[in-house]
């Protein structure tokens, strides 16, 4: 992706966010002459990737197949620095954006649409060898568990959540003529290097042409602290 096309996500994004009436945390703002002031007390941003993440997962067309994202909280499972346990995020779902079928082995998580459009879901259970499953999918949405069947569609409305358990492919999008969708994901601690099964090949952060200057800088590209 280009810088350029990155740096536009971000302010599109931010003007989004604040349209739901959501505040960001401090460091979403930070600017590249922020970061370079930063030391070991921001190592917590550091290692556990919080802040902007835009991504097209490997296919080059964000448009179509991409999602942002803004990691709001996250623990480590690898550091024993870090005891926190759970992630907050922030997602964007544009309409007309997939996101690909994909499932996680270590995380739960629930996923909740905060505002905006309808959040569509499709839902399937992973075989042994990691494949979809022809069989039905129970979930819990809101407290109330549902059993659907493979492959079935789920329409979260403004407010409404699902639980996703580990091993449970799904993809969403915005469903199309209801604009984009502001997502809250709340889960056990979030690791994208190592926590990701597309059904699919693709990649989960996109190589970047620099073109212009970052506005913000990606979750993966902080400095060291000095």
């Amino acid at each position: 992706m280009k810088r350029s096309r990155v740096n536009q996500i971000i302010r599109e994004s931010e003007a989004f966010i604040k349209e739901q009436g959501f505040l960001l945390p401090p460091f979403a703002a930070w600017t590249v002459e922020d970061w370079q002031e930063k030391g070991h007390e921001c190592d917590e941003i550091r290692d556990n990737m919080l802040g902007w993440d835009i991504t097209d997962f490997g296919h080059g067309d964000f448009d179509n197949i991409g999602l942002t994202l803004i990691t709001i909280r996250n623990g480590n499972q690898l550091n024993p620095k870090y005891d926190k346990t759970y992630a907050e995020k922030i997602l964007i779902s544009r309409e007309g954006q997939v996101t690909p079928m994909h499932f996680h082995w270590n995380k739960m998580e629930d996923i909740i649409n905060r505002g905006g459009g309808i959040l569509m879901m499709q839902l399937y259970n992973s075989t042994e060898d990691e494949r979809l499953a022809d069989t039905d999918v129970h979930i819990v949405s809101d407290g109330v568990a549902l059993t659907l069947k493979a492959g079935s569609i789920l329409e979260l409305q403004p407010g409404s959540s699902i639980t996703l358990t580990k091993g449970m492919y799904h993809s969403f999008w915005a469903k199309e003529g209801h604009g984009s969708v502001m997502v809250g994901e709340v889960s056990q601690c979030n690791d994208d290097n190592s926590d990701n099964r597309f059904l699919d090949n693709g990649g989960r952060f996109p190589r970047i042409e620099e073109d212009e200057e970052p506005y913000r800088l990606l979750c993966n590209e902080y400095p060291a602290a000095k």
